[in-house]
């Protein structure tokens, strides 16, 4: 769920493409851009990797990073990313380690018995107004040197809390620069020059969600295959239940149908055991699209089935190119 998706769910609930007036971040990658007023977007992208990609030159990147140090300390711990804590320099992201890693067997069989087995989440057993979300994601934009070779993303959380109506509040937190390989993290900081100061961290504006129209996924399975447009094909299907899952708290059958639904679509693979960006136990499917050289990967509880990140990857070199991570989900009567 990456390129517009991607934004929709950093936006949340206040998305433009459904005609809701968007409150604007305090300081979006995209902005601190335009501010420097050096930035180009870079044409031709394909369209199956809808991931903003810009153009950056080492001073605008250095305008940016400054910006963001006044938003969130670099230093804080990064338990999404080997190496240990992160620092004023950012991170290297490294790829999932899958328990089958070559050879991977299909995932329906797999599937099928996880959704049989799939026990109560913790929310199954709660009530409330609001529906609360906690999400980690990382990859729009994307931005780049000129050579298109070495890139940077900030990564960013974002808490929504958002009642049947559509109604609401939401935080957006900008955090550090993460990279998606060594290559990049040095060559930025060898044209970044001085580090820019640390200031004060800033509290995050809660911004008010307006009124909307909410339809929660039912259990029924021809109602979610056209939901998760598995017509076109496993790579969709995978964005599609990442926008779900960030959207809606979805109760235990919904979340055990979905799973059955993954398991007939061809191409999908079972790739095992696996611990996700948050430190977190799972079993992983993945979809290798070949011809545009990328690679979706979902992770789910193995013990309920709730979906706990969706990655983007290149497979030539593998690399990350976006990922979501669903660090909390629950129900709620109060906001903030």
């Amino acid at each position: 769920m990456f390129g517009a998706e991607r934004t929709r769910t950093l936006l949340g609930p206040v998305d433009p493409a459904r005609t809701a007036a968007v409150a604007p971040p305090l300081v979006s990658a995209h902005e601190l851009i335009d501010r420097a007023g050096t930035t180009e977007m870079v044409a031709g992208r394909r369209r199956v990797r809808p991931t903003r990609r810009l153009v950056l030159t080492a001073g605008t990147l250095a305008v940016a990073v400054g910006a963001v140090a006044v938003l969130q300390p670099f230093d804080r711990p990064s338990p999404d990313v080997a190496g240990g804590p992160g620092s004023t320099a950012g991170s290297v992201l490294v790829p999932v380690s899958y328990q089958f890693d070559t050879d991977p067997p299909e995932a329906g069989p797999q599937l099928r018995a996880l959704a049989g087995k799939i026990k109560d989440a913790e929310y199954d057993h709660l009530g409330g107004r609001y529906m609360y979300h906690h999400t980690k994601v990382w990859g729009d934009p994307l931005m780049t040197s000129a050579d298109g070779r070495h890139r940077v993303a900030f990564a960013s959380e974002t808490k929504v809390w958002q009642a049947a109506d559509g109604t609401g509040s939401q935080i957006n937190t900008q955090l550090e620069p993460q990279y998606p390989d060594q290559e990049s993290r040095d060559y930025w900081q060898r044209n970044l020059g001085s580090r820019p100061a640390v200031g004060a961290t800033a509290a995050p504006a809660m911004i008010p969600l307006p009124p909307m129209e909410l339809t929660p996924p039912s259990a029924d399975p021809s109602r979610l295959r056209e939901l998760l447009k598995v017509e076109h094909g496993p790579g969709a299907a995978s964005k599609e239940v990442s926008t779900l899952y960030a959207q809606f708290v979805i109760p235990r059958a919904a979340r055990a149908e979905i799973l059955r639904v993954l398991a007939d679509v061809p191409g999908i693979r079972w790739r095992g055991q696996v611990v996700d960006r948050a430190g977190r136990d799972g079993v992983a499917v993945t979809f290798d699209d070949r011809e545009h050289d990328a690679q979706s990967l979902l992770i789910f509880d193995p013990k309920t089935g709730e979906l706990l990140a969706h990655e983007r990857l290149t497979l030539s070199p593998v690399r990350i190119s976006a990922y979501q991570v669903i660090l909390d989900t629950a129900w709620t009567d109060r906001t903030g």
